[in-house]
């Protein structure tokens, strides 16, 4: 279990792209399906793709349903811990300023995101 490199973008680029990456490894889709998915989903919405309200729509069209995490301990509770807490299944983790998806306990990511913190997560049938 723990950080898995990974970058979809066809280019190689991390542009701010985190949901779009995250999505694709989490959907097992392409980055190019994930960015047209939400592109969609924005022009919809009348919002801009990487937009949490966008993002979170999306995934909750496919199926996904969001879960808050406990803030008794905000400060403590990591990415690491997460992933050593849920060693099956898939999520996505919104963190402050980032995305990480999390698959059977390992979180996909450009850059070692292990101690950020979680503030919710999005999985399918938990």
């Amino acid at each position: 279990m723990g950080f898995v490199s990974y970058n979809a973008n066809t280019f190689g680029r991390n542009t701010f792209d985190c949901i779009v990456r995250a999505l694709s490894v989490l959907m097992d889709i392409t980055w190019e399906e994930a960015y047209v998915g939400l592109t969609a989903q924005g022009l919809i919405m009348r919002d801009m793709p990487i937009s949490d309200l966008v993002w979170n729509g999306y995934l909750r069209k496919h199926g996904y349903h969001m879960t808050l995490l406990p803030d008794y301990c905000p400060d403590c509770y990591t990415v690491r811990k997460f992933c050593e807490d849920h060693p099956r299944g898939r999520y996505m983790l919104k963190l402050r300023d980032h995305v990480v998806a999390v698959i059977d306990g390992d979180y996909y990511d450009t850059w070692n995101s292990g101690e950020e913190i979680p503030i919710y997560y999005w999985s399918k049938g938990e």
